[in-house]
């Protein structure tokens, strides 16, 4: 064969592989809707990061969510309908979010409950949704720690936690259709925090959080979200929490102490602040799990 004829066969190969209908796989992917539902986790509250005021930010999980999904070949639109201080009673039957606990361009619902207004929208959007995610079940307990009985109160509100979540679990599962990924979260043990109190006191509500988040909270909720065939993601277990007491590290600036409470400090303002919520580190873990949950394309 003559150097012309074989240079004209390579170029005819090349043009025939380039029209080949596996060509199309480098078409940009449709545009999904990611919808979020939830609590302040899900409109991603931190104290004091607004100057001079506390906020949302756009530093959620719900907020990171995107651009680590686009690393597994999604294009997600987020879709915010989380409410600050939202409870699983409250999700279902409270109307309306005022504008402040909102998330950074969270969708207004006046008039209809968060889990109503979710549905309506999913109903409509239903083939175009490919992710949906609840935070929810925080604010039901956060007031234990103060309780004379602080097991007893964890109990009695993980009660209304399944019972809730399960309805809204259910709900969601009605409205988006068989084929949207729902995942459910959990929330770092911030409660550990307590630890660097110094106080036995302190110290021992710290372990009974452990406690409450590997034997109640987290099997009540993994139960509930799959009555709507919904994923779980346990982010206690991913940020460190079950780490036995007896593994230290040095933290500045409160000098020896367990490598669980570490992270909780690192992840969290509670340490510092006394405050529930995560830092951007803490919220970009949470982010991670969800995007996790997606199967790459």
């Amino acid at each position: 064969m003559s150097r012309t004829r074989l240079v004209a066969l390579v170029v005819a190969v090349l043009a025939t592989v380039a029209l080949a209908p596996g060509a199309a796989s480098a078409a940009p992917r449709a545009e999904q809707l990611y919808v979020s539902l939830g609590d302040s986790y899900a409109s991603g509250y931190q104290p004091g990061v607004v100057p001079s005021e506390d906020g949302n930010t756009r530093n959620g999980f719900a907020y990171q969510v995107p651009a680590l999904a686009a690393n597994r070949g999604y294009r997600l639109r987020l879709v915010n309908f989380g409410c600050g201080g939202a409870t699983t009673t409250s999700i279902i039957s409270s109307k309306g979010c005022p504008p402040r606990a909102l998330g950074p361009g969270g969708r207004s619902y006046p008039g209809q409950s968060q889990l109503a207004a979710a549905e309506g929208f999913l109903r409509k959007n239903r083939q175009r949704t490919g992710l949906v995610t609840v935070s929810i079940g925080g604010n039901d307990i956060t007031a234990c720690v103060r309780a004379p009985d602080p097991v007893g109160c964890v109990v009695a509100g993980v009660a209304v936690i399944e019972e809730n979540v399960s309805v809204v679990a259910r709900r969601l599962r009605r409205a988006a259709g068989p084929r949207a990924r729902i995942v459910g979260i959990t929330y770092p043990d911030v409660i550990l925090g307590l630890w660097v109190n110094g106080d036995q006191a302190s110290r021992d509500l710290a372990s009974l959080s452990v406690f409450a988040f590997r034997s109640l909270i987290n099997p009540a909720l993994k139960r509930a979200y799959a009555k709507g065939d919904a994923r779980f993601v346990d982010v206690t277990r991913a940020s460190g929490a079950y780490t036995p007491f007896e593994q230290v590290t040095t933290l500045q600036p409160y000098g020896t102490v367990p490598v669980a409470v570490a992270r909780a400090c690192e992840l969290s303002y509670f340490c510092a602040q006394a405050d529930i919520h995560a830092r951007t580190d803490g919220y970009a873990l949470i982010a991670r799990l969800v995007a996790a949950e997606l199967p790459r394309r």
